[in-house]
């Protein structure tokens, strides 16, 4: 068998909310990442995936639980790994060269074996003739080229991706999880194994030999599934599909169902999905923090309702990502906006309005702003959160910095962010607060008391 790089034993991570409560992000989640493996975290919003991976390398510690480093406790940094993020996170005065050398530097490493070491990676992951560039200089692609290269350089034992293509157009994207493969397969990747986080269903299954499937708020492995397909590997293969399906089906709600599938076929399966039924307890109330609101614009989610009411209120969710040559993925933020909001329910594979959502989608504009700010106010905590602040203040105005300050008890300063434009967005759509963005502050608007 090959060698065990990370293990986590049953880490749990909680936050504390703003009036003291401690907030489970995490709860009991077991895994490892042996040697020659690459292993993805699949989940939606609220999943933990992202925290998961930063006790993986040491940046926050669990608050309780242990992870391993070749069976070694961790209490600070992974020294065994490398991490490639979203955001690209470069240094725009260094050039991509200094950029790459920044994780030996830290290690102490000379001047001049920093410098080979760093031209051996950007030449490795096609950047060569780039050396001397600013990020400035670099399209989305190339710069997180230098991020990969950044983490390879170091040859670490655990390269930790988290949703590195996310923030990519769909054909670079494409592109650079092809040249992943192709450097993973030709072992020209020095690094040992992959743990990669990704909400992208298909990206698990292409590149991953095992995906496992977090549960949200709190996030726990609900499902594992061996991915026994050769590479390059076939998206329209029935095999392929399967896995897709199956994934599918858990995220959208017909976790028995999936489930009992994995279980047929994997024994270890049938144990963790009786484990998880013995264990799993009532959730939590509400909160902005354990309920964030999925990143859609109001205008697309009426677009998919209207769609819905086109076709007499119910469709299946594959149908309509073929229809619109979507990835199903891409239409679960949407479903789950139109959930959380009461416009839609999922049963089984299929999607179907609500009494809610018929009347959303058969409205005119005022109308259908009032119903999506009656339903926001009842049903998304921290648009309602936004809205009692403002009524309980003398001028009905709030920095927007308030919000962040508490948001960010729950989420990374970017995640904290994204969560509150999201929510300043869906104010303005039903009318119930503005923002100004010169003076980054919130108001009620008139009317807007009359929802709580």
């Amino acid at each position: 068998m090959s060698e065990e790089i990370i293990r986590a034993e049953s880490v749990t991570k909680t936050f504390s909310t703003p009036d003291g409560r401690e907030l489970p992000v995490l709860d009991a989640v077991s895994l490892s990442v042996s040697e020659g493996e690459i292993v993805a975290l699949l989940g939606k919003s609220g999943s933990g995936k992202s925290t998961l991976l930063r006790c993986v390398a040491g940046l926050i510690a669990p608050s309780a639980g242990t992870v391993y480093y070749r069976d070694s406790p961790l209490t600070g940094a992974n020294p065994g790994v490398a991490m490639v993020f979203q955001t690209f996170a470069l240094l725009p005065w260094l050039t991509v060269q200094q950029n790459v050398e920044l994780g030996l530097e830290a290690r102490g490493t000379g001047q001049a074996e920093r410098a080979e070491r760093a031209l051996r990676a950007i030449d490795l992951i096609g950047l060569d003739g780039f050396e001397s560039a600013y990020p400035k200089e670099l399209s989305g692609g190339m710069r997180q080229r230098v991020g990969f290269a950044r983490a390879i350089v170091t040859e670490p034992d655990a390269l930790l991706m988290d949703e590195p293509f996310s923030a990519l157009d769909v054909l670079t994207a494409e592109n650079l999880r092809n040249e992943l493969v192709r450097l993973w397969e030709g072992h020209n990747a020095p690094v040992k194994s992959i743990l990669i986080v990704t909400h992208n269903i298909e990206e698990a299954v292409l590149l991953a030999d095992r995906v496992l499937v977090l549960s949200s708020n709190p996030g726990r492995i609900q499902a594992e599934l061996e991915v026994e397909l050769p590479r390059p590997r076939d998206r329209h293969g029935l095999r392929f599909e399967g896995l897709v399906d199956t994934i599918y089906d858990i995220l959208t709600g017909r976790e028995q169902p999936a489930l009992d599938a994995i279980a047929a076929t994997t024994a270890t399966a049938d144990s963790a999905v009786a484990g998880a039924e013995a264990t799993t307890p009532a959730g939590p109330a509400p909160t902005p923090v354990n309920t964030p609101l999925p990143d859609v614009s109001p205008g697309g989610l009426a677009g998919l309702l209207e769609i819905l009411a086109a076709r007499g209120g119910r469709d299946g969710l594959a149908e309509i990502a073929d229809e619109l040559n979507f990835e199903v993925d891409d239409l679960l933020p949407l479903t789950d906006a139109a959930v959380l909001l009461h416009m839609a329910r999922i049963d089984a594979s299929d999607i179907e309005l609500t009494g809610e959502g018929k009347e959303f989608a058969a409205a005119d504009i005022d109308a259908s702003k009032q119903i999506f700010a009656r339903q926001s106010v009842r049903y998304a905590p921290l648009v309602r959160a936004i809205t009692q602040a403002l009524t309980a203040t003398h001028d009905r105005t709030l920095r927007a910095g308030f919000f962040l300050d508490l948001l960010r008890r729950g989420f990374s300063t970017q995640e904290a962010r994204n969560q509150l434009d999201v929510a300043i967005d869906w104010g303005r759509y039903g009318e119930l607060y503005d923002y100004n963005s010169d003076e980054e502050e919130l108001t009620l608007e008139a009317d807007a008391h009359n929802y709580l």
